[in-house]
């Protein structure tokens, strides 16, 4: 059996920390070392996320906190390219390079002042003006205020001289991460084993190297993007030790649930990462047919709904579908805090290849609550439902009607099958007859636990009274 760890040994602090929520956000955390003199600095930090919330940033020296402040801060995104390269050479001297000849020896230089580069270069030298004249440019040097990458700048105040470690943290966009489960049921369906991975999207703009990742998972109430502001980062405390080359150690952290790799690990820009998060072995699953044979008539209430004699009335559904089911449960080998994401159930056929299914999605489930995954619909189990009896009095304000089920099984085994029956007219009921016994399952519906042979049918009949 093998769980999610509780915990981690204590382990050096990265350079990066990236924490990842499931909603398109993530929070990185750096070290950067930065020499600093007594006065004004003007300091950079390069490689940092293209998709950055520049209102997000914080800068914070650990070196001295109470002798670095912050005068200014600011996100340059000015990325060189050729056009922006020549828009800062406006109005100044550039040369064209070409070669000519026949077998390209010579070389020819066209200098000249940039008119435009709007449409193509317009270039004047020795009074004359050229509309896009051939030939690569040269150009002295990278114009001022261009970068080859997203850069932030901060103008610092320091009155202590000497390299500050930094701590430098910012919110980005383009970061994301989902749980994907896998699942083998054993040849009677009464066990599976689960597998846990995350699925871990880096789209940021900016690559993270041996990164300490920490995924949070939960939904994170976010303001407007106009009002998006830093969230703080609490400090987790973890309780009993763990291998040092563990995978995910689990932790309930506010009201959310967090996640921490016990390894450093890349995400490299525009990646799909996946990293095993849990596992269970030999988890006990119930396999359960439920019949809803009802069409889908819910409305508003009304005279409508509780005199028609045709509201109802159609045709139903004759599929019953198949669930597996089991309790998140320390004793069922679980008992983890489940992050939502798919679910794809295997099973082995006679030659032992493993096939799909079938496959779900989970919500975010937390330990001992129960864990339901429509597989599919049944081949060899049929229902049928179809109201026998309507009468309604509206003077005296009651209605009432009665329903036929027929359960079919043409499986070489007995099955039961749950028939689950919405009592849609009222909200005031009473069921006046009923062929087998009935559960109140909440207010406006009841079920049937029915079992029907092998190669065998069984029927179900009731009455139901509405009264208001």
């Amino acid at each position: 059996m093998i769980l999610l760890l509780a915990a981690l040994l204590a382990m050096p602090a990265a350079a990066v920390e990236v924490t990842v929520y499931n909603d398109n956000l993530g929070l990185v955390k750096e070290h950067r070392t930065f020499a600093l003199k007594d006065g004004v600095n003007d300091v950079q930090a390069a490689d940092v996320a293209a998709q950055i919330d520049p209102t997000s940033v914080h800068f914070k020296s650990l070196t001295a906190p109470d002798a670095v402040s912050v005068l200014e801060q600011d996100f340059e995104y000015d990325l060189a390219s050729p056009d922006k390269i020549m828009e800062k050479y406006l109005g100044k001297t550039i040369a064209l390079e070409r070669y000519a000849g026949p077998n390209g020896e010579k070389r020819e230089v066209l200098e000249g002042t940039l008119l435009s580069v709007s449409g193509g270069r317009v270039i004047q030298s020795g009074g004359k003006v050229y509309i896009d004249p051939p030939g690569s440019p040269v150009l002295p040097e990278l114009p001022e205020g261009l970068l080859t990458k997203p850069t932030l700048v901060w103008k610092l105040r320091s009155t202590k001289a000497g390299a500050h470690d930094c701590e430098v943290s910012y919110l980005t966009t383009g970061m994301g991460w989902s749980a994907d489960y896998v699942a083998v049921a054993n040849d009677n369906d009464t066990k599976m084993d689960l597998n846990a991975w995350v699925t871990l999207n880096n789209n940021s703009g900016a690559a993270y190297k041996d990164a300490k990742l920490k995924l949070v998972a939960g939904d994170v109430h976010r303001a407007p993007a106009p009002q998006l502001r830093m969230m703080a980062a609490k400090a987790m405390s973890l309780a009993a030790a763990a291998p040092a080359d563990a995978n995910f150690a689990e932790k309930s952290f506010f009201e959310y649930h967090l996640y921490t790799l016990g390894r450093a690990t890349t995400l490299k820009e525009n990646e799909t990462k996946q990293i095993e998060l849990a596992g269970a072995a030999n988890v006990p699953v119930q396999k359960v047919y439920t019949y809803r044979g009802a069409p889908d008539v819910w409305s508003e209430y009304g005279d409508y709904t509780r005199s028609d004699a045709n509201y109802g009335a159609g045709g139903g559904n004759k599929k019953v579908f198949v669930t597996l089911e089991f309790k998140n449960a320390k004793s069922n080998n679980l008992g983890l805090a489940l992050p939502a994401g798919r679910v794809r159930v295997y099973k082995a056929d006679s030659d032992g290849s493993l096939l799909l299914i079938g496959e779900d999605a989970i919500d975010h489930t937390p330990k001992d609550e129960e864990v339901r995954l429509k597989i599919g619909d049944a081949f060899d189990i049929v229902g049928e439902r179809k109201r026998v009896n309507f009468q309604v009095d509206t003077k005296r304000r009651w209605a009432e009607e009665s329903f036929e089920i027929k359960l079919r099984n043409h499986k070489d085994q007995d099955v039961s099958v749950v028939v689950v029956e919405p009592l849609y007219r009222w909200t005031s009921w009473k069921i006046v007859d009923s062929s087998q016994k009935w559960i109140k399952k909440d207010a406006q519906t009841i079920r049937f636990d029915v079992p029907v042979n092998k190669d065998g049918e069984s029927t179900v009949t009731y009455t139901v009274r509405y009264a208001w």
